[in-house]
């Protein structure tokens, strides 16, 4: 009950501040499975998108939240759980890396066949065989006829060398893999949610969205039933601009366009750069 009087109250600051007006082109709000993507210039961003849909809207769709910001107060992690029944994310995470096929050698560097060589019939050695007398007598009797001296004693056997020492295996690590940044997203997604993502990844301050990261174009292979929504959030960043905290009344509005998808064989960052543009287009809707 609490939490349901906060998002209340909440919504009022908010559409007092902001006005928070939604404005519906391309699609009209509708209680489907969606994946809300919109620029990001403020941590208002979050409260504005969500308080720009309707209620029944409200209570399926989930926003995404960086765990390091939105979790480290008690209050904010009280208000992105109970109310806004935000995703966390970790920023500092990695995505998988994608399996990588092994590279093919080039072609000049493929051995080539030597010239075969036919044996030669021609024997290169007497074919008689050499034979040596190397018994004693006969080393006595050679060494006789020549007054030549005693061969020396054989030499004694030398020591077996070291067998060498067998090194350990090394320790397998024990560290856990790092975590998928995108593993929240999918289950929320895989529960039957709605989701508010900012593609860009972080804030930006220069009016048009940063480059789109590879997450959106992930969930939308991995559900291809959910519907992609562009969204603008105009003038947000004039509410709580980066680093302030004392938000300043100013009219905003969201914008909410056409439905994009993964077309078919579309690669991913042809499908971001497509995305980021269906964005951009809606600020001067």
């Amino acid at each position: 009950m609490l939490a349901k009087l906060t998002g209340w109250l909440l919504l009022g600051i908010v559409r007092l501040l902001t006005g928070a007006q939604a404005r519906w082109y391309g699609c009209p709000p509708k209680a489907e499975q969606r994946i809300y993507f919109a620029n990001h210039q403020s941590h208002a961003d979050l409260v504005m998108i969500w308080a720009a849909l309707p209620e029944e809207l409200r209570s399926i769709t989930r926003p995404i939240a960086a765990r390091d910001y939105w979790a480290n107060t008690p209050f904010k992690r009280w208000i992105t759980t109970e109310v806004f029944n935000a995703v966390y994310v970790e920023r500092g995470a990695t995505a998988p890396a994608e399996p990588r096929t092994p590279a093919q050698p080039p072609m000049d560097a493929v051995a080539t066949p030597a010239e075969r060589i036919d044996p030669s019939m021609e024997p290169l050695l007497p074919v008689a065989p050499l034979i040596v007398d190397v018994t004693p007598e006969a080393v006595d009797e050679v060494q006789g006829r020549l007054d030549l001296p005693a061969p020396p004693p054989p030499p004694p056997p030398l020591p077996a060398p070291p067998s060498p020492q067998v090194q350990p295996p090394a320790a397998e690590s024990t560290e856990p893999p790092p975590p998928d940044p995108l593993a929240p997203l999918v289950e929320a997604l895989q529960s039957g949610d709605s989701i508010i993502i900012f593609p860009e990844g972080t804030r930006g301050h220069t009016g048009e969205p940063q480059k789109f990261k590879s997450g959106l174009y992930t969930l939308a292979t991995l559900f291809p039933d959910v519907v992609l929504v562009p969204a603008w959030i105009d003038n947000v960043q004039r509410v709580m601009p980066k680093g302030e905290i004392v938000p300043v009344p100013i009219l905003c509005s969201v914008t909410f366009g056409a439905p994009v998808r993964v077309e078919e064989g579309e690669e991913r960052r042809p499908f971001l750069d497509r995305a980021r543009a269906a964005v951009i287009a809606l600020r001067d809707v």
